[in-house]
């Protein structure tokens, strides 16, 4: 089966692997290789109270906070910003755990299947939110290209990595009610990731079945995807910079088995 998001050209070596449903990942592997290369871009936070992350003073777990492994080579950089925002879900368990533990052991096995399983360089997406709303650094060097204005290419939306960057909301969205702690901290990290690259929410808020063909980010968290474009628009018009915040100040994948986003 194709896998929805690697990049021909863009990773190379991302393109092929095993495929395996992200029910069974996230169920159930154990993360292995934890060797920290986190980036020291944001003052690290108590590791046993979470942060809830704001647009005004965003705060995004590092990878050094969760553990992450090296890279099997640096994120490419493209010195330029990504002129759409994807929306994904893993598709997995929609766990009751909310801790930041929980939220880091997602990051680890996610990264683990992404280079373990697929054969990829890293992790494919460049953020990831967990249910309980804690946001993470995916792909290494995400936080700074984000902080630059630049885009660390990852592998989550196939033939569209080169201009995308991806957010990764963990549970199955297909049936299920977002958690009001994910939604919240998704409205947020959109309402960040516009100001920082001067998006227009109403254009640039998109789901990855408008590029693939998936069933990702779920029917009911698609649904609300115009929800999440006028929320993110309010948020940017209270900020008093209008839908595309030039200026603001900026101070949370797996691979495809039938939908998996």
């Amino acid at each position: 089966m194709v896998n929805e998001h690697s990049e021909e050209g863009a990773d190379a070596g991302e393109r092929h692997g095993p495929q395996v449903t992200r029910r069974a990942l996230i169920g159930g592997v154990v993360g292995a290789g934890l060797l920290s290369i986190g980036s020291s871009l944001m003052e690290p936070a108590m590791a046993d109270e979470p942060v809830a992350f704001r647009a005004d003073a965003p705060n995004v777990y590092t990878r050094a906070q969760w553990n992450a492994r090296s890279p099997k080579r640096p994120a490419r950089i493209i010195g330029r910003p990504p002129d759409r925002i994807v929306i994904h879900h893993t598709a997995s368990a929609n766990a009751k755990d909310r801790s930041l533990d929980h939220a880091f052991a997602l990051s680890r096995k996610i990264q683990m299947w992404h280079m373990d399983g697929n054969g990829w360089n890293d992790s494919g997406q460049q953020l990831t939110i967990s249910r309980g709303g804690i946001v993470m650094e995916g792909r290494n060097r995400s936080l700074r290209a984000i902080r630059a204005k630049n885009l660390a290419v990852g592998a989550h939306a196939l033939n569209h990595n080169n201009h995308t960057i991806g957010i990764e909301n963990e549970g199955n969205y297909a049936k299920a009610k977002v958690p009001a702690r994910l939604w919240d901290s998704l409205v947020e990290v959109c309402v960040w990731l516009c100001r920082a690259y001067d998006l227009r929410p109403s254009e640039a808020i998109i789901g990855h079945r408008d590029l693939n063909s998936t069933t990702c980010p779920g029917d009911a968290l698609y649904a609300r995807l115009p929800e999440l474009r006028r929320a993110v628009a309010a948020r940017l018009a209270g900020s008093g910079g209008g839908e595309g915040a030039t200026g603001a100040s900026i101070t949370s994948i797996l691979p495809s088995f039938d939908g998996f986003g």
